[in-house]
């Protein structure tokens, strides 16, 4: 190398900009990557908070939907730009709550959820060129839906299905064949349907239809079990599900009044009561016939039939008997109790020339008193009663707070059995059984496990709330420590360093002489004169100051 030319220029000699875009220009190009990249992902995670504050909460929109509809439905809200979400396995679709009640009407507009069910609105899109077999079919499939939809309105069925036979009907047959229908329910959990129930869906569905009888109409659950059935049929297999629910209700009365009456004496929770009932189902009829007569003859007589014959006659009697002197006497007068006073039948003349004859015959007949009694059995009565209790021992706190624990006198117990005895209408004639027992109740702690911290719901649902925003958060704040801080410090570092840096220059030209033979050690410039000289120096060795600002930027001293 020719020269080597050693200078030392303090940074203080350079202006200070004061211009943010100049400063941003000047910093190294590792640091305007670092910048851009964190204002970007700040500007990412601004954008994701706003998107999902601005969602809010979902709530639900429809339920227990058919996959035919809830498919109708997510296609239709893709097409309205609605977000939507899936809740239970799919069950449910939930949207934003600010627009469930706008999406609902937007698509009751659409005709959405159309249902499995269709009623009579199938023949307001009537084909041109129908047939009178497809009329008839549309008319049945919307009788069939209307009829699904009022049975399905009870609180107790949670679906059903109806199906009618309607058979053609034609003047030509001479026995035209009567319609029938089937109804398949299918019941809410817990719930059953009561014989009146059952009878209301009969006639409901026989009175939609016409000259459809009820017998006709068959009703059976989702178990398969028939409902419906003749009012007058006798179970032969048992109990029916109408006399079970009547038995439970009267043993269930029978222990509430139980427990209510001895509830104020031993306390709460004292006392267990069970009570079997035998209820007597069988219906019985007797007939019986009572003939009383008229009694006295005071007694009113009632005429039920009467009858007389009267014959009266002319002629000669011929002589009869045995000769003497009764003979020539004529008859006695005949008597007669039943028909009164009689009257003569028949005269005999002296000297037997002649005569009257006559026959006189009346019969009565009166109504004899007669009772018919129909004796018929209630159903349901109660055959006979088994009542058992058990009661806790008396418990006594002491002034020092200790509980002990006494076992029941017999007397007390005397008296809580005829307390019960009363209560249930004890009758020994009936062979009721009625025992009430005194045994200490076993106290069992219940083990209470504390649920974990991080397993409780609260916290679980308040971390899925603060989850989305909190991961933002902490992404920002990488952004902001770990690219756009370097950055902006490293341009501060850049405009004043306040460092005397060295540069070893290598170039051809020597620089001018300089009086005494001393290299000048240029200080900051205090004047525009010196600025002009730092200016000449630059004019003159491009390269040296170059070499200079590159070590100021990238913060190294020059050898």
């Amino acid at each position: 190398m020719d020269t080597a030319v050693v200078r030392q220029i303090d940074p203080n000699a350079l202006p200070a900009t004061s211009d943010l875009g100049t400063r941003l220009l000047g910093m190294p190009l590792k640091a305007k990557v670092s910048l851009g990249v964190g204002l970007a992902a700040l500007a990412a995670v601004v954008f994701a908070l706003s998107l999902w504050s601005s969602q809010g909460d979902y709530k639900v929109l429809y339920a227990n939907l058919s996959d035919k509809d809830g498919g109708a439905i997510i296609a239709q809200l893709a097409q309205m730009n609605v977000p939507y979400r899936h809740a239970d396995g799919g069950a449910a679709i939930l949207v934003p709550s600010s627009q469930v009640h706008d999406v609902r009407l937007k698509l009751a507009s659409a005709g959405l959820p159309k249902g499995s069910v269709v009623g009579f609105e199938l023949t307001d899109t009537a084909r041109f060129g129908l047939t009178q077999f497809g009329e008839r079919l549309n008319f049945q499939r919307g009788l069939e839906g209307e009829l699904t939809r009022s049975i399905t309105a009870l609180a107790a069925v949670q679906g059903a299905r109806v199906h009618l036979a309607l058979p053609n009907q034609n003047g030509f047959f001479r026995e035209q064949q009567k319609p029938s229908a089937s109804v398949l329910l299918t019941l809410h959990p817990g719930r059953t349907l009561d014989r009146a129930q059952v009878a209301g869906i009969v006639h409901l569905v026989a009175s939609s239809v016409a000259e459809l009888s009820p017998k006709a109409v068959s009703v059976i659950d989702q178990t398969g079990a028939l409902l419906s059935g003749p009012s007058d049929a006798v179970a032969t297999s048992g109990l029916d599900a109408q006399q079970l629910q009547y038995v439970s209700q009267v043993e269930q009365g029978y222990t509430r009044r139980i427990v209510e009456l001895l509830e104020p004496v031993v306390g709460r929770d004292n006392l267990r009561a069970s009570v079997a009932a035998e209820i007597d189902f069988s219906q019985t009829e007797s007939t019986s016939e009572l003939f009383k007569p008229n009694q006295g003859e005071a007694a009113e007589k009632t005429v039920r039939s009467q009858q007389s014959s009267e014959v009266a006659g002319s002629g000669t009697v011929p002589a009869a008997g045995v000769p003497g002197a009764m003979s020539n006497q004529p008859p006695q007068v005949a008597t007669a109790p039943i028909t009164g006073p009689a009257a003569p039948l028949q005269t005999a003349q002296l000297g037997g020339s002649g005569g009257a004859t006559g026959r006189r015959e009346s019969v009565t007949n009166y109504e004899v008193d007669k009772t018919v009694r129909v004796t018929r059995n209630a159903t349901g009565s109660v055959k006979r009663l088994n009542a058992a209790v058990v009661v806790n021992n008396r418990s006594t706190t002491d002034a020092k707070g200790k509980t002990t624990t006494q076992p029941l006198s017999p007397e007390e117990l005397d008296k809580l059995t005829a307390l019960v005895r009363e209560s249930v209408g004890f009758n020994q004639e009936r062979g009721d059984s009625v025992k009430v027992v005194n045994a200490p109740f076993r106290q069992e702690t219940p083990v209470l496990t504390e649920l974990p911290l991080w397993k409780q719901p609260e916290l679980i649902d308040l971390v899925r709330a603060l989850a989305v925003p909190g991961a933002l958060g902490v992404v920002a704040l990488l952004v902001v420590f770990g690219l756009v801080r370097p950055a902006l410090k490293a341009a501060r570092s850049g405009k004043t360093s306040g460092k005397t840096l060295n540069a070893v220059v290598q170039d051809e030209e020597s620089l001018p002489p300089v009086p005494g033979g001393a290299l000048p050690v240029l200080e900051a410039p205090r004047s525009t004169v010196q600025l002009d000289q730092v200016r000449h120096l630059a004019r003159q060795n491009p390269a040296a100051v170059a070499g200079i600002v590159r070590d100021w930027v990238s913060g190294e001293q020059a050898a």
